[in-house]
């Protein structure tokens, strides 16, 4: 069975809290969006991209867009969180020359981890923030989508605060497969290159059908789709830039454009001359 998509995102971010009784099990998936998820309680570890992280109550879990994920749930403590889904298309929007709300996710790639550990976190403005955010998606009183959209802002505002400063900590990586974590940094790497499975076994010295059995034993999804899916999300990216979708087509590693066409519209439900502004 290959990897998922999970939702579609249609507004500038959805927000959910989530609780689980009893253990449940999740399959490994992708989003074409952000995704944070505040961890509130449950025995829980959290594997992105071959990257498995052991959890505690208020953690921050950052998955970008297109990165695969799942959540290991050990017993039955009930597992509750807050997830809010985050389009591409907001952090450009509020961008400006003096901030970027995106900070929080690329502070995180550059500590080269995915989760961020608050010491006094419940002490903090940004678990205010986030009870308040919490409340307001049940509120149906006056303007309540845009005060909605209000504690959003500032939820965010103080994420990316709280990501600036020196007590914070991001986790270490309680577990990882080195070959998996070198695939996948040697994939992203060569996206616009003629990559298959026979060239990256030949690459790291492999036997071909060696490599995708491990490949699909440790991400849970087949290395022809994890290189296909790369390269719809980085075509998405480039189009939403206005590059024409012909010279896209080429540039993420297609082949043809009739390929990359039906290949964009199964993954995002719309032709890519669509996703131009």
């Amino acid at each position: 069975m290959d990897y998922e998509k999970r939702g579609y995102l249609n507004d500038e971010f959805r927000f959910f809290h989530i609780t689980d009784n009893g253990r449940r099990e999740f399959a490994y998936h992708y989003h074409d969006f952000y995704k944070i998820l505040i961890l509130l309680s449950g025995n829980v570890t959290y594997t992105i991209e071959g990257r498995t992280y052991c959890l505690e109550p208020f953690d921050i879990v950052f998955v970008n867009a297109g990165e695969i994920h799942r959540p290991t749930v050990h017993d039955t403590t009930a597992y509750e969180r807050i997830i809010l889904y985050i389009s591409p298309d907001f952090f450009r929007a509020v961008k400006t020359e003096d901030y970027d709300l995106e900070y929080c996710f690329m502070k995180a790639r550059e500590e080269h981890s995915n989760v961020l550990r608050i010491p006094g976190f419940r002490q903090s403005l940004l678990y205010q923030k986030t009870m308040e955010l919490l409340v307001s998606d049940t509120d149906t009183d006056y303007a309540h989508a845009l005060h909605h959209r209000i504690l959003f802002l500032e939820f965010m505002i103080q994420l990316n605060r709280a990501s600036i400063h020196e007590y914070i900590q991001y986790l270490e990586v309680q577990s990882s497969n080195e070959k998996i974590m070198r695939l996948l940094s040697y994939i992203r790497d060569n996206l616009t290159e003629e990559i298959t499975p026979d060239s990256i076994a030949a690459a790291f010295y492999l036997n071909k059908y060696y490599l995708m059995h491990l490949f699909k034993a440790e991400t849970g999804y087949t290395l022809g789709s994890y290189i296909t899916n790369k390269r719809l999300l980085y075509a998405r990216e480039l189009l939403q830039k206005n590059i024409p979708a012909t010279q896209v087509c080429y540039e993420c590693g297609f082949k043809n454009y009739s390929t990359f066409s039906r290949a964009y519209k199964k993954c995002f439900q719309e032709i890519p001359t669509k996703a131009r502004r």
